[in-house]
């Protein structure tokens, strides 16, 4: 009888819920509008690369949060999604000539369509089963692009056109991506939709015996996360001017996951946040080499111990000890 009522009491709910996502909502697009100031005071090329790699995993780690945070499917696949749309407008490119603009749309679709065949055929596993299953679907794209010589080139990497020749151009384009994403994200949370996919996570049976379609919600999360990392992985192709299988390696999934617990998974603003600082910060310790993954590895399981809302659970609890001291 319990489980039955919490999808009504879920939607009865949802002007709560409406309200902490529009707070978080507002709080992202004030951390996009400090990150378009940036380049008025930060000019050099490198520091902006790093910001512009920081706003790609910014929508990995969106688009994974959307699957693993608000619908409760914990994929370890949102490198592999980036590294098929990065391939799908690479080889276009290599092979027909296609423009990249009408190359990075091909990506959307071959990676939405990959994903919905996908969640397909997982939508009944759960826990470590829907986590293996992933991971091996991950490994098996990638030991394809690394083997696949004649195709892809192997770790050689394809080669890949440009589309700006400065950086602020890259800039301003991913920044428009990730604003873009977070619109769609907040529209989709608003939505009845949205509490769908909230239900599903916290009951999946309660949410089918009060007449949520459990297989389309399902799927239809798993589309969009793929399409919206496809797209990430063709810009950022595009970008680098080159496609490795690299892109796909299991190390690149745990930062996105490590970006999206750190700043608070389940929520709008936590993944940006997480993300810009992860990244940032793998810069700053570039130089003692393979300890960076150690110390990540570390923040990771702190944040997982004693913060499960992660820097944007901090941040709340500062703020409701501030107004109440």
């Amino acid at each position: 009888m319990s489980n039955e009522a919490s999808v009504p009491n879920k939607l009865s709910s949802s002007k709560l819920s409406n309200a902490k996502t529009e707070t978080e909502f507002r709080v992202a697009l004030v951390v996009l509008a400090v990150v378009a100031l940036i380049p008025a005071v930060v000019s050099n090329a490198y520091w902006l690369g790093v910001l512009v790699v920081s706003m790609y995993f910014a929508i990995l780690a969106g688009a994974w949060n959307l699957l693993a945070g608000y619908t409760g499917q914990f994929s370890l696949a949102p490198a592999t999604f980036a590294m098929i749309g990065a391939y799908a407008t690479g080889l276009l490119a290599a092979n027909f000539g296609v423009p990249p603009l009408l190359g990075i749309v091909a990506a959307i679709l071959v990676a939405g369509v990959i994903g919905l065949v996908l969640g397909r055929i997982v939508l009944r596993l759960k826990g470590p089963y829907l986590a293996l299953t992933t991971l091996s679907f991950a490994e098996i794209l990638r030991l394809i692009a690394s083997n696949s010589i004649n195709v892809t080139r192997g770790d050689l990497g394809l080669s890949v056109p440009g589309l700006f020749n400065s950086r602020l151009g890259w800039y301003y384009l991913f920044l428009g991506v990730l604003a873009a994403l977070l619109v769609g994200l907040y529209a989709l949370l608003r939505s009845k939709a949205g509490l769908f996919l909230q239900a599903i996570r916290d009951d999946e049976v309660a949410a089918a015996r009060s007449g949520v379609d459990v297989v389309f919600w399902k799927t239809a999360a798993f589309a969009i996360s793929a399409a919206a990392s496809g797209f990430a992985g063709a810009l950022y192709a595009h970008f680098a001017e080159l496609v490795t299988p690299e892109l796909g390696l299991i190390g690149q999934t745990g930062l996105i996951v490590s970006m999206t617990v750190i700043g608070g998974i389940g929520t709008l603003v936590g993944p940006v946040v997480g993300a810009f600082l992860v990244y940032v910060l793998s810069e700053w310790l570039r130089d003692i080499g393979g300890y960076q993954l150690v110390v990540f590895a570390l923040l990771v399981i702190i944040f997982a111990r004693f913060f499960r809302d992660g820097l944007w659970g901090i941040a709340k609890l500062t703020v409701q000890r501030w107004r109440s001291a």
